[in-house]
C-alpha cells in the first residue's frame, strides 16, 4: 500500500480526491489530509506519506514552497493544478507530474500507477529533487529541460541543444558536446515545449536549434547544415519560413 497525503486548501476538492483514490486505487492507503503549506509540513512529519498529492496555490504559499522545506525531498509528488498554458509548459520541461483540475479519475489512476513505480525503485527520492532544482532554474528565467531516459534523469541546457530527430515513439538528443540522448516522447511534444526558445522544425522528423544553423543547400531537394556538420532535409512547405530565419540572424 503507498502511504498516501493529499494536499488541497479547498475541502471538496480534498473528499473528491479521497473518493477516486477509494474507488479506484486499491493500492493507495491515505494517511492524512491537509489544507495549508504549514498544515501540510506539520502532517508529513508525523504520517511520513511515501506520495503527496499537493496542490499548487495555497492561502499560505505553493507546493513548491513546502517541497523547498525538505532536503532531500523524502517522498514522491503528484502535482495538482487548474490548467494554465504557461504553467503546463513549466510542468512538461521539467517532467514534472501533474494532475488537471477538475481531476479526472483515469489521470489519476495513471498518475498514481506512474508514482507506485517511482517508489518501488526508489527514484522518488532523486527525481524530485533534481526536478525542484530545474524548476528553480526556470523560475530564474535560465533556459533548462528535464530529460528522463531509461537510465537516468538529466538536466540540460537548452542552448546547449543542437537538433532533436524522431525515431517512432521516441525523440533522440544531439548536443554541441558530442552527446547524445534517447528520451520517449515524441518529437511533436519537444516542438511545443521548445518553440519559445528558438527552435524550428524543417520536417516532420527534425527539430533545430537556430543558433546551430550554418547554411542552406539546395542539391537534393534543399537541406540545412548546421554547426556541428551534420546535415537535416527541409520540405518543401517550410523553405520560405527558414530563408525568413536566415535573414533575421
Amino acid at each position: 500500500m503507498i502511504r498516501t497525503l493529499i494536499v488541497d486548501d479547498e475541502a471538496n476538492a480534498r473528499e473528491t480526491i479521497a473518493d477516486m483514490l477509494q474507488m479506484f486505487c486499491p493500492n493507495v492507503e491515505i494517511v492524512g489530509q491537509a489544507d495549508s503549506v504549514g498544515s501540510a509540513f506539520t502532517e508529513i512529519q508525523k504520517s511520513k506519506p511515501e506520495l503527496v498529492l499537493l496542490d499548487i496555490n495555497m492561502p499560505d504559499g505553493t507546493g513548491f514552497s513546502l517541497l523547498k522545506k525538505f532536503s532531500p525531498v523524502p517522498f514522491e509528488v503528484i502535482f495538482i493544478t487548474a490548467y494554465e498554458e504557461h504553467a503546463i509548459k513549466a510542468f512538461k520541461i521539467n517532467a514534472l507530474d501533474y494532475i488537471l483540475k477538475p481531476i479526472d479519475s483515469d489521470e489519476l489512476v495513471n498518475a498514481i500507477n506512474k508514482a507506485a513505480i517511482s517508489i518501488e525503485k526508489d527514484e522518488n527520492r532523486e527525481t524530485i529533487n533534481k526536478l525542484l532544482d530545474s524548476l528553480n532554474h526556470y523560475n530564474k528565467g535560465e533556459k533548462q529541460i528535464v530529460l528522463k531516459t531509461a537510465e537516468s534523469i538529466h538536466i540540460v541546457n537548452v542552448q546547449d541543444i543542437i537538433r532533436l530527430e524522431s525515431d517512432r515513439n521516441y525523440t533522440r538528443f544531439f548536443f554541441a558536446d558530442g552527446k547524445k540522448l534517447l528520451v520517449s516522447t515524441t518529437l511533436k511534444e519537444y516542438d511545443t515545449l521548445l518553440s519559445d526558445f528558438g527552435f524550428f522544425r524543417p520536417h516532420h522528423s527534425h527539430l533545430v536549434n537556430i543558433k546551430f544553423l550554418n547554411r542552406y543547400e539546395k542539391a537534393d531537394g534543399g537541406y540545412i547544415v548546421l554547426k556541428d556538420n551534420s546535415t537535416v532535409p527541409v520540405s518543401s512547405r517550410k523553405k520560405d519560413i527558414l530563408f525568413k530565419l536566415f535573414d533575421s540572424l
